[in-house]
């Protein structure tokens, strides 16, 4: 096809703008491998590029959208051939390397994971760069050594993505699941999930003392901010949590207290530049740890014209789960 459907950001006058169109193949930028995308997803940094909300995109014209799985249609790359079924997320994908929300993507053959056995194409974009992230989370945490005997595990954002994946594997695995949201409302949906208590996220959300009463072994917080900052202070002696968003802001309002007097341990978790065999291990574990009738209970699909409108919804804090994005 001479042109194809994608969803284009562009520099305005003031910001940006972002807009369902045809997209001329021709303008595909460098890469080995060409796939006929099939299924998107909608994540919170995509909702920050289609929205504008922050300066996520950093060349125009840009293709939003940080992750796709698909079908090869051509490659000069070894390790891939036309019929290959793969998924990619991150490497710069929809923020300076034209992104998923198209009908075709041209990619770097190293920037992609074979589609795990068991999984469907829809499948892995339920799952997500949101899911996937979860699962970095919690092999951060099983390297530290954080298991289910140790005590409880917060998960924040809980009825987000990351929060909603990191709760249905870490429960799958033994521990005990405290869920901090800020939709009390969501309570029978977290403990569906696995959760095995709920808690407000106001609990949380006050300026944190240097060190509180110990209540959690480890922790997945995708909310960043003063949440993390009192996770660090009640997190027990020699715990950890993982830190992969930011939710509530990038600044982190905390002291050296937890580090130095309880040995916590901050993991950063990064999921656009992760080494390949980090990722092969994440998808590998989320074919096998992650109840996929929970994941199809936290899904829901929309088409490629729903996007811009969904963007605005997942900045808000309006969407429960995940969504994935059917691509024509």
């Amino acid at each position: 096809m001479a042109t194809f459907k994608a969803i284009r950001i562009d520099k305005a006058e003031k910001g940006t703008t972002a807009a369902l169109t045809e997209f001329d193949e021709a303008e595909l930028m460098d890469g080995d491998v060409t796939v006929r995308v099939e299924w998107s997803t909608v994540n919170y940094k995509d909702g920050l590029a289609v929205t504008g909300k922050a300066p996520v995109v950093r060349r125009f014209p840009m293709i939003a959208g940080i992750d796709f799985a698909g079908t090869v249609e051509q490659s000069s790359h070894p390790a891939w051939k036309a019929g290959d079924k793969v998924v990619c997320n991150g490497w710069g994908m929809g923020e300076t390397h034209l992104g998923a929300y198209a009908e075709k993507a041209r990619v770097k053959g190293d920037w992609l994971v074979a589609l795990p056995a068991g999984l469907t194409a829809r499948d892995a974009m339920a799952i997500g760069t949101a899911g996937y992230t979860a699962m970095l989370s919690v092999l951060a945490l099983e390297k530290h050594g954080v298991t289910p005997k140790d005590g409880p595990v917060v998960v924040t954002g809980a009825a987000g993505g990351v929060g909603s994946v990191a709760i249905a594997v870490l429960s799958k695995l033994g521990h005990h699941v405290i869920a901090s949201t800020g939709r009390m409302s969501e309570a029978g949906y977290l403990k569906d999930l696995g959760a095995a208590e709920v808690i407000d996220r106001n609990e949380l959300s006050g300026p944190a003392k240097p060190l509180a009463k110990e209540r959690w072994a480890g922790g997945v917080d995708s909310v960043g901010s003063t949440t993390l900052a009192n996770l660090l202070s009640t997190t027990k002696y020699r715990g950890a949590i993982a830190a992969c968003g930011l939710a509530a802001g990038m600044d982190l309002p905390s002291s050296v207290a937890p580090f130095i007097l309880r040995g916590v341990c901050l993991l950063g978790i990064d999921s656009v530049m992760c080494p390949i065999e980090l990722r092969r291990t994440a998808w590998t574990r989320l074919a096998s740890d992650l109840d996929r009738t929970k994941l199809s209970e936290i899904t829901h699909e929309i088409g490629l014209a729903e996007v811009i409108e969904t963007g605005p919804k997942i900045l808000a804090g309006q969407v429960r789960g995940r969504i994935v994005v059917k691509i024509p």
